[in-house]
């Protein structure tokens, strides 16, 4: 079989194959329905889908039992995969950047970006961490300066009391530099590790857009086979347990805040009927595709972040804000080779509690944002691409950490607990609308978050359902509407099955168990994309 015009005229001899992008598939038409599908990575990825979703919905107690038990097993007994793998692709990233090898342009040396900076920031970051961003900005840096990790003392006493032995300073700089952890370059180290493989091999290459073509260094001709198969039903699995835990995230916030603000019982219901409005809604951006639907919401959204973040940081302690920015930045630098280290950690509370548990959302996060982020880096150098994605992404969430959780935090200072009532409650869906009560118009501000909750979950949502149409398409990115609609649907029912089967916990711990495999994966992954560069000219 010949290659299609899809391949690249530069696609270097060494990865020449016959395998041709969909070549596998199984193509269906029922009247005006129709298909295109990988049959073996599709069937692998529905059937487990499917069994997941009847046994939570069949067998409730069971699976919560199950999944509540998973978590902690999995954070407390392989912790130090998690930590090493992502110690390796933050290693490994910035030596990639800093060698000749930065040269080297994704799509080929006459490739040109396709998007503005403005338009590529505000897609990668929508879909790499918006959820998170809102649902955990004010509470995380909250919780980490009164509950100091590393085995140092936090504002808060463990009876509840203000510890007058330590500054409210070095409490604010260690907790912010704690929050900031997982959420700077760590996390985007494992997105660029998967982007930059799926970007060289696919774009450079000429090898179709599924997670397997990254490994044909590895196994040669056998990836067009069934351990191909399982990669991608996995990288598949992988993604839709990562949207499913944002999913159910934000299907919480949203309950959490229309309960606050005008008195909607925020119950399992509520949240299934918010889970269904918005997989309508993203259905329909599915429906218009990467630049009529998922570009469009991006922008908005990042547009209705800005309005809300200024809001806050203006109206709010703004003195305080920009002093809690500086001691971020300064404990970040300061504290992360402590704060990366695994070896015998006294503060096992944060580390197996929040590190490792965000650590296996991103790496299940990964594949979906890599393989979104892969298709919007066409034209971008390998150096241009690193360092914007792990040092952009960081920055902006160090500036959205200091503008809400030290704001919460001057509050707290000044005399409002209420905030840190969400904390010791462990409500940490409302702490954003708590935080903002004091401020004038709290309401409409409250409603904004709504929104801005909604919207960032649409947008995971719609480009989540684009990236796990490709893996189970045999790597073809213009399939039936339908076909895309349909993971789109998917995606809504796992987080529905697994909030009744056990609600949060249960969402978390499926992230985690895909997580953890995958984190082996990415670091073979890394070997791959040494091997891959070696054969790009870069001059």
């Amino acid at each position: 079989m010949k290659h299609t015009s899809q391949s690249p005229k530069h696609l270097t001899e060494r990865y020449k194959t016959d395998y041709v992008a969909g070549q596998d598939n199984l193509q269906l038409s029922i009247g005006k329905v129709s298909a295109d599908i990988h049959f073996s990575v599709f069937s692998l990825t529905a059937v487990f889908v499917l069994a997941l979703v009847a046994f939570s919905l069949l067998f409730t107690n069971l699976a919560a039992d199950i999944f509540g038990t998973l978590r902690p097993w999995l954070t407390t007994q392989f912790d130090w995969v998690f930590a090493l793998s992502m110690n390796i692709f933050v290693v490994f990233c910035l030596g990639i950047a800093i060698s000749p090898y930065g040269k080297v342009r994704i799509g080929g040396i006459s490739a040109r970006p396709s998007y503005s900076y403005l338009s590529w920031f505000s897609m990668l970051f929508a879909a790499g961490m918006g959820i998170g961003l809102v649902f955990y900005g004010v509470l995380e840096p909250m919780q980490h300066t009164l509950f100091a990790p590393l085995g140092e003392q936090g504002l808060l006493r463990s009876d509840g009391s203000m510890n007058p032995d330590i500054s409210s300073q070095k409490a604010i700089e260690l907790g912010m530099a704690a929050t900031l952890f997982h959420w700077g370059i760590h996390p985007w180290a494992a997105y660029a590790v998967v982007s930059l493989g799926l970007g060289i091999f696919c774009y450079n290459k000429g090898l179709p857009l599924t997670v397997r073509s990254a490994f044909y260094p590895i196994l040669g001709e056998r990836v067009w086979g069934w351990p191909g198969h399982c990669i991608d039903a996995f990288a598949a699995l992988a993604t839709l347990a990562g949207l499913a835990t944002s999913l159910g995230f934000g299907a919480t916030q949203a309950a959490a805040g229309l309960q606050f603000i005008f008195g909607i019982q925020a119950n399992t219901q509520l949240m299934v009927a918010i889970i269904l409005v918005v997989t309508g809604i993203a259905m329909y951006s599915v429906y218009r595709g990467l630049d009529g639907g998922v570009k469009r919401l991006s922008e908005i959204n990042m547009l209705m972040a800005l309005v809300l973040f200024l809001f806050v940081v203006f109206l709010g302690s703004t003195t305080e804000i920009l002093a809690t920015l500086w001691l971020e930045l300064r404990g970040y630098v300061v504290e992360l080779p402590a704060l990366s280290n695994w070896v015998n950690r006294e503060d096992t509370g944060y580390f197996h509690g929040w590190t490792t548990l965000y650590w296996a959302w991103w790496i299940a996060w990964s594949p979906f944002v890599g393989m979104f982020i892969a298709r919007i880096s066409v034209g971008r150098t390998v150096r241009e691409f690193v360092l914007c994605m792990l040092l952009v992404p960081t920055l902006v969430s160090a500036i959205w950490m200091a503008g809400f959780g030290g704001n919460a935090i001057a509050q707290l200072l000044s005399g409002y607990t209420d905030v840190q009532q969400t904390l010791l409650d462990w409500t940490p869906e409302l702490s954003l609308f708590v935080m903002l009560q004091p401020l004038p118009l709290s309401e409409i501000t409250s409603v904004l978050g709504i929104i801005l909750v909604l919207v960032f979950f649409i947008t995971s949502s719609d480009s989540g359902s684009l990236v796990v149409d490709t893996i189970c398409a045999g790597g073809i990115q213009q399939t039936p509407v339908a076909q895309r609609m349909f993971w789109c649907l998917f995606e809504g029912l796992i987080a529905i099955a697994l909030l009744i089967g056990g609600g949060l916990g249960s969402l978390q711990a499926l992230a985690i168990a895909t997580g953890f495999p995958f984190a082996l994966l990415c670091v073979l992954m890394c070997y791959s994309i040494f091997r891959g560069l070696q054969s790009e000219p870069y001059r």
